[in-house]
Parts: structure tokens; sequence; C-alpha cells
């Protein structure tokens, strides 16, 4: 039980099943990433600047200072902008699966 209410407790503390080991922000709203298991590539993200959430990065600058938390192994930026690195794993997994076709 004590196990149990840890991981609710603290769940959102654990590092996902892929985690960012590397990042690098490219000056046209795309990230440079690579995985812990070695995938790598790029992530487009232009089309999320427009959503109110993400429009603080619409400034290149301040999307440049992404880095990766090291506890989450997740992309971040100041202010608490975090990206889901399930969801970016999944983007360059569905790019290179299209690649090989």
């Amino acid at each position: 039980m004590g196990l149990s209410l840890l991981n609710r407790r603290y769940g959102s503390r654990r590092r996902s099943a892929h985690a960012i080991a590397e990042c690098r922000a490219e000056r046209d709203y795309s990230l440079w990433l690579r995985f812990d298991d070695g995938l790598e590539g790029y992530v487009y993200l232009a089309d999320l600047i427009d959503t109110q959430y993400f429009r603080p990065l619409g400034d290149v600058d301040t999307f440049m200072r992404a880095s990766v938390d090291p506890v989450s192994g997740t992309v971040e930026w100041e202010g608490g902008i975090k990206l889901d690195p399930e969801a970016l794993y999944r983007d360059l997994v569905s790019k290179e699966r299209h690649a090989l076709h």
C-alpha cells in the first residue's frame, strides 16, 4: 500500500518510458532530439506556436532556450512549458516508418 501511495503522489516525477537525452532547438521552430534508446531526429513545432499554451515560444530567442529536464527526461522552457516525450517519440517513430515505405 505504501508503494501505491508513493506512485500516486510522486508519479509525475517518474521518468516516462522514453526519455530525451539531448535536444537542440533550431531557428525554424524544430527540435533535434536524441532519446535514451538512440532514436534521434527532427520534430517540427511551428504549428504549436499558434496555440495559447505555446504562444510564448513564438519568440525565436525564447524557443532557442529549450533544455532537457534531467529528472523527467522531457523538453522544457522557462515558464513551465514542457513537451510530452512519449508524443515526441511517437512522432519520430512515425516518420521513420513513413520513410521506409
